[in-house]
């Protein structure tokens, strides 16, 4: 969705915006607690979002919060308390969580916060792909120590096993936050864990910025959802890629597949 003074607007499914002034936000939520309890976890996370955040952004606007790190803190801990509750006022609901990426592009940063195994990552114009994210987990922090490579990984037992979400009786949570500048032709990407399950890190970056010719005639993130799905058989994938575009268009791309 954009975010000004004026209000939100929410936008579609591939396209570009060419208004300088509003902000851009772009988020990616997987559920958890069985099928109908985590498809319910992850539509009340973004449902809080598009109802939390406007609000928040009026807010911080008129000097009456600590800016967009802050906001965003403030929205994770209060969609968390949400999900818990949910999750003590009905049975269906007990234990359900979320986890959560969210990128809220200003003129000149994109701020981030993130929580669970859902990532962000970063694609420089000049080349070279980062993860932004942690994957809350133990697999994810031996990853991070250099302790296993990512072959091992993908492979390993206790690779679903999260130590941080919203939700899922956890009584605490400590989000992940960032910042990043951006030129044009910088590009991002927040998925879930069900697109990682078909594509290593080279692949992310090969499908973004040079497809085969057959591969060319889609956009990137239904791109990485087919190649994804055709290496895994997977059919629980989001990707959502934005392009920085020159300042002369002003522009934020996007692709969404569920």
């Amino acid at each position: 969705m954009t975010l000004d003074g004026h209000g939100v607007r929410y936008l579609g499914k591939e396209g570009e915006m060419t208004e300088p002034g509003p902000d851009y936000i772009f988020a990616v939520s997987d559920g958890m607690g069985g099928e109908r309890a985590g498809e319910f976890a992850s539509r009340v996370t973004v449902d809080q979002v598009t109802k939390l955040l406007p609000k928040s952004f009026r807010i911080g606007a008129l000097g009456l919060s600590g800016g967009c790190v802050d906001l965003l803190g403030e929205l994770f801990t209060t969609i968390h308390r949400e999900l818990i509750s949910l999750g003590r006022s009905y049975d269906e609901c007990q234990g359900m969580g979320a986890t959560l990426s969210l990128c809220w592009f200003t003129p000149e940063w994109m701020y981030f916060c993130h929580i669970g195994d859902t990532r962000i990552y970063y694609l420089p114009a000049d080349g070279g792909l980062t993860q932004l994210t942690h994957d809350h987990s133990h697999v994810g922090w031996l990853r991070r120590t250099g302790q296993i490579n990512e072959r091992e990984a993908r492979n390993h037992p206790r690779k679903n096993s999260l130590q941080q979400a919203l939700g899922a009786d956890h009584q605490f949570v400590d989000p992940q936050v960032g910042s990043v500048g951006f030129v044009p032709g910088d590009r991002f990407l927040i998925c879930s864990d069900g697109l990682i399950d078909g594509l290593w890190d080279r692949n992310l970056e090969e499908l973004i910025r040079s497809p085969s010719l057959p591969q060319s005639a889609s956009t990137p993130a239904p791109r990485l959802i087919g190649e994804s799905l055709e290496v895994s058989g997977r059919d629980n994938l989001t990707a959502v890629v934005i392009e920085v575009l020159p300042p002369s268009a002003s522009a934020a791309t996007t692709a969404t597949t569920p």
